[in-house]
């Protein structure tokens, strides 16, 4: 019996290690989108400034530019 109770303990520490893992990797994810969001700047790229004539010609809403 002893053995059995051994074997489920170790198979409970294994689960708790795995979600451990899980969730940090998952913090430490987002840790970088938000350090990468904060720290990159796209400056302006080239776009229309009128809307145009043709269908599928697109525009900025609001240029920050």
């Amino acid at each position: 019996m002893e053995a059995g109770a051994r074997a489920f303990r170790g198979a409970r520490l294994s689960i708790w290690a795995l979600v451990l893992g899980a969730v940090l990797v998952f913090i430490v994810a987002n840790a970088h989108l938000v350090y990468v969001s904060f720290t990159s700047d796209p400056g302006c790229v080239a776009h229309m400034k009128d809307p145009g004539a043709q269908p599928g010609q697109f525009r900025a809403a609001k240029s920050s530019c």
